[in-house]
C-alpha cells in the first residue's frame, strides 16, 4: 500500500466511523502499518471490524487480514511439483510465491500447483535466475494464472455476505465467536437460490414460520398426549 492509498483508507474508516479521531500525522502511521497489505483487502478488513466496533485500530484490521490471508492459503491446498533442474534456493523462492498468490486472493478453493512439464523449467526474465529471485515470483505466477480474486456469488457461499452473522463477501461465517470453514445454512441457501435463478427467501419471515411450525406441533402432541389421558 502507498502512502496516498493509506489516506484512502483512512477517508474509508473516516466514512465508516465518524467519530474516529484522525490526526495531522495518523496517515504517515498508517501508510507505514498498511505497507505490506493492498488497499481493496484493507478496506474489507475495515467493513468486517466496523461492524464488530465502534472504533477502528489499525491492529484489529491488520488480524482481520492475516486471518482472511490464511485462510485462502488453507483452502488453495497449494501444491508445489517441483523441477529437478532447479536449486533448492529456487524451489524454496517458488513455494513461497505459490503460498503468497494464494493468499492475495488469486486463486479459488482448490488445489494449485506449478504445472511443468518433465525437465521443463519457469521461464525466468534474463538474469532472474540468480541473486534473491526476484523473477521467480513473475513466473511462478504466470505458471499458476490468474484467476478472478472475487468469488462468484451464484457459485460460492463466501462470494456473498451472510444474512445470519453479516460476514462480509470473502470471509468465512462466525460460528461459536470464531470464523469457521463452514457457512450458515441461510447463505447457503441464498447461493443455491442465485444459481437458480430464485428470489431470496425473508430470513425473518422463514425463521417466523419455522419457529409457527414447531409451536403447532408441539401444541398438537399435546393434544394428543391430553386425549390419551382423558380415555385411560
Amino acid at each position: 500500500m502507498t502512502q496516498d492509498e493509506a489516506i484512502l483508507l483512512l477517508e474509508y474508516v473516516a466514512a465508516a466511523c465518524p467519530a474516529q479521531r484522525i490526526g495531522e500525522h495518523t496517515p504517515d502511521v498508517w501508510g507505514e502499518l498498511f505497507a505490506p497489505y493492498a488497499l481493496d483487502e484493507a478496506r474489507t478488513a475495515v467493513l468486517v471490524v466496523a461492524r464488530q466496533q465502534p472504533f477502528v485500530a489499525p491492529a484489529d484490521v491488520i488480524t482481520e487480514i492475516k486471518a482472511r490471508r490464511a485462510e485462502r492459503i488453507e483452502l488453495a491446498n497449494v501444491v508445489y511439483d517441483g523441477d529437478p533442474l532447479e536449486t533448492g534456493a529456487e524451489s524454496a523462492a517458488s513455494v513461497r510465491e505459490l503460498i503468497r498468490a494464494a493468499a492475495d486472493g488469486l486463486t479459488g478453493p482448490s488445489s494449485i500447483r506449478a504445472s511443468l512439464g518433465a525437465g521443463d523449467r519457469l521461464a525466468l526474465p534474463p538474469g532472474a535466475d540468480h541473486g534473491p529471485y526476484e523473477g521467480r515470483a513473475a513466473a511462478v505466477r504466470a505458471a499458476i494464472g490468474k484467476m478472478p480474486a472475487d468469488r462468484a456469488p451464484g457459485t460460492d457461499p463466501r462470494g456473498r455476505a451472510c444474512r445470519r452473522c453479516e460476514a462480509a463477501p470473502g470471509s468465512s461465517c462466525i460460528i461459536g465467536g470464531r470464523r469457521s470453514r463452514d457457512v450458515h445454512p441461510v447463505r447457503l441457501e441464498d447461493t443455491k437460490r442465485t444459481a437458480a435463478g430464485l428470489p431470496l427467501l425473508d430470513h425473518d419471515q422463514e425463521q417466523a414460520r419455522i419457529k409457527a411450525a414447531s409451536a403447532a406441533a408441539l401444541d398438537l402432541a399435546r393434544d394428543d398426549q391430553e386425549q390419551e389421558v382423558e380415555a385411560s
